[in-house]
């Protein structure tokens, strides 16, 4: 299910030379699996792309033997634009799925797919518009009279912006772009969008640079959200639970040991530039550890944030049959069952 809540074709340009890599040495997902480990259970993550920088934790805890230690048998299985992840893991063929952008699920609910988040891992979503100090967009006033650049199923983020701010979407000119900076240093918009985290891409913009997230207009949203079926999580709970150990161990390390993790990811996927992978976990783990994470553990997630976001996209008439309700979308039960081994780090 692709959605404005998961444009990673528009945002993530270095995942999209990824798959182009990936694709060209023959093979269309790479997969992490220890044949020699006697894991006593297999446990798939589908993702909603490809396998990278926003995975490193689970990498981290992989390379390590942190799932081995759990008793799993690790496997990333990466989406891509002909694989539908949700779809997938809904269908029972893999146990636990990760998508962008946490709208994607609570979409996805609505429309009575059975399938539940019980963890994320950026508690603050790195989406972002990005202009020049010379026409600065520094708070969601600032919108009034811009020419925004941005994807065409990013749409719904502005308008969840400029709604949430009682902001007259006439009072903003839309031009739909590609991926690309080029239209914000030629001046043909005053702003463009993209994930904070791409600093490949954003490093053509220079010392000018004004960034202004999502999460500080108001829209608080979550990114790489962790789901599973109703069913897995009813009949499987140990083994989601022995996963959000492991996984939150390898984030830990991840963030104790940044040059290390980024070192074992390259390791994992080739393709992968780690002088630009080294710049964006920074990025990355500033949105993955904060104040929630501080109180509340790696993957804490807090219902009041979902309803605010099931409440915002109703507003906007996103669900086109049925608007879902908090404990429908998401559940506490793996966290709590974790809240002994996730480190508190914010």
């Amino acid at each position: 299910m692709r959605n404005a809540g998961e444009n990673n074709n528009g945002w993530r340009r270095r995942d999209l030379l990824s798959a182009g890599l990936a694709l060209a040495g023959g093979g269309a997902f790479i997969a992490l699996t220890d044949q020699a480990s006697g894991a006593t259970a297999t446990i798939n993550m589908q993702l909603g792309w490809l396998a990278g920088g926003n995975q490193i934790g689970e990498i981290a805890a992989f390379q390590l033997g942190y799932f081995e230690q759990e008793g799993l048998d690790f496997k990333i299985q990466p989406g891509g634009p002909n694989n539908d992840g949700i779809a997938i893991v809904a269908s029972g063929r893999y146990e636990v799925g990760q998508v962008s952008s946490s709208p994607s699920l609570m979409l996805a609910v609505s429309q009575d797919i059975p399938i539940k988040c019980f963890a994320v891992s950026a508690q603050q979503h790195p989406y972002a518009f990005f202009s020049l100090k010379q026409n600065p967009v520094r708070s969601a006033a600032d919108f009034r009279g811009k020419k925004v650049g941005i994807q065409a199923t990013g749409q719904i983020l502005l308008r969840a912006l400029l709604a949430k701010n009682n902001i007259d979407p006439k009072d903003v000119a839309v031009v739909i772009i590609g991926s690309e900076m080029t239209p914000l240093m030629t001046g043909q918009v005053d702003v463009v969008t993209g994930w904070v985290t791409n600093t490949t891409a954003l490093s053509v913009l220079g010392p000018d640079r004004v960034q202004f997230k999502l999460w500080d207009s108001g829209v608080k949203l979550y990114a790489n959200p962790y789901y599973a079926t109703m069913d897995t999580l009813q009949n499987k709970k140990d083994m989601l639970v022995r996963f959000m150990r492991a996984a939150a161990k390898g984030w830990a390390f991840a963030y104790d040991n940044r040059d290390k993790a980024v070192e074992l990811l390259v390791k994992t996927y080739p393709n992968l530039v780690a002088k630009d992978e080294r710049a964006a976990v920074d990025v990355m783990l500033d949105a993955t550890f904060t104040g929630a994470t501080r109180s509340g553990g790696y993957g804490t997630m807090d219902p009041a944030v979902w309803q605010d976001q099931i409440s915002l996209y109703s507003q906007l008439g996103q669900f086109t049959k049925r608007t879902p309700a908090v404990d429908e979308v998401m559940t506490l039960d793996i966290l709590l069952a974790t809240a002994d081994s996730r480190p508190k780090i914010g």
